[in-house]
Formats: structure tokens, C-alpha cells, sequence
């Protein structure tokens, strides 16, 4: 199973639609954000999937951590929200 990884601009009814998928699919979803802007569409992808997942009759939960993440040789920190049903 991949990591979504969302931006600040990424779209968020795609984010949304990538976790109720991945949910379906493999029973757990992790996304991954690194700023302010990428947290705030994760958070709001998060929402709208848990809608959509509903009217499925699933029921999730959300877990939060903070991860530190290699790029290009550079340490960030970024927050991993892990998803799984209730």
C-alpha cells in the first residue's frame, strides 16, 4: 500500500476519493502532509472521505503522528494521518 501524499494544492475531492479507495481496497490508508497548506487539504480530504465512506456503512478513525521524511537529502517533518476503520 502507497502513502498518499497530498500538496497544498492538491485537489481536494481526488485526496478524498484516494482514501475511501484505499480503504476499501487494503482496510487502512495513510496520508502524508508537509506544510500548512497540504495539512489543511489533508484534514479537509479526510472529511469528505469519511462521507463518502459512510454511505458504505464504514466508519473510520484517524490517527495523527508527526514523521520525519527524506527529501533530496533534506530532513522534514511532515504529519502521517493513519486511517482505519472504526
Amino acid at each position: 500500500m502507497d502513502v498518499i501524499k497530498v500538496k497544498a494544492n492538491s485537489r481536494t475531492a481526488a485526496v478524498a476519493r484516494a482514501i475511501a479507495g484505499v480503504i476499501r481496497e487494503h482496510k487502512r490508508a495513510e496520508v502524508q502532509a508537509i506544510g500548512a497548506g497540504a495539512v489543511n487539504q489533508a484534514i479537509k480530504a479526510l472529511v469528505l472521505a469519511k462521507g463518502y465512506l459512510a454511505e458504505d456503512g464504514i466508519q473510520v478513525v484517524c490517527i495523527p503522528e508527526f514523521v520525519d521524511v527524506d527529501i533530496e537529502g533534506k530532513v522534514r517533518t511532515a504529519i502521517k494521518l493513519t486511517i482505519e476503520p472504526r
